[in-house]
């Protein structure tokens, strides 16, 4: 008789508890994270997510739904950007996270040193205010401007200086 007593109390407990909501339900645990399966993705997994960023005005930036293929990140060897790999770092498939990154964990912060001034030849003169050219190390620069004798270059990355928000969405983890 007693254990009848404790089940009825304890059905009339969670009844009450239920009933007592203000009409809002919040999701549980399991129910916020229905979609999400398997492990969270740590250092040495090779994960696969779909994303897209955008600036502050809500310029997009990059997208790799507009690709058509998810981006492949080895987490833990900073092949992407610092804070995108620690945005990733811990989601399971199917999650998604909206996460903006200021400067210092994406492309760094502008840096005057890397905007040059370098000779200019006849050969080159199809150089243009804008085109992306290469330097001798390889690196990428944007033409600032052209000069009888030399051109004005821009080394910083594209986004330096900038906050970037990522939608990141998981869809595949393989385990390392």
């Amino acid at each position: 008789m007693s254990r009848l007593l404790v089940v009825v109390s304890i059905a009339v407990a969670i009844t009450v508890a239920a009933c007592s909501s203000d009409g809002e339900s919040e999701p549980t645990t399991s129910e916020a994270t229905a979609a999400a399966t398997g492990e969270p993705a740590a250092d040495g997994d090779v994960v696969e997510v779909h994303y897209r960023g955008t600036l502050d005005d809500g310029e997009q930036f990059d997208s790799s739904y507009d690709r058509g293929t998810p981006l492949v990140v080895n987490l833990g060897e900073g092949g992407v950007i610092p804070g995108f790999e620690d945005a990733v770092r811990g989601l399971r498939v199917g999650e998604t996270i909206t996460v903006r990154l200021e400067p210092a964990e994406a492309y760094g912060e502008r840096n005057e040193s890397l905007i040059v001034e370098v000779p200019f030849g006849p050969s080159q003169s199809d150089v243009a205010v804008g085109d992306l050219v290469t330097l001798n190390n390889g690196a990428p620069a944007v033409v600032l401007e052209v000069r009888e004798q030399t051109v004005l270059l821009d080394a910083n990355h594209r986004l330096a200086g900038k906050a970037l928000t990522f939608e990141i969405e998981v869809v595949a983890i393989t385990r390392g």
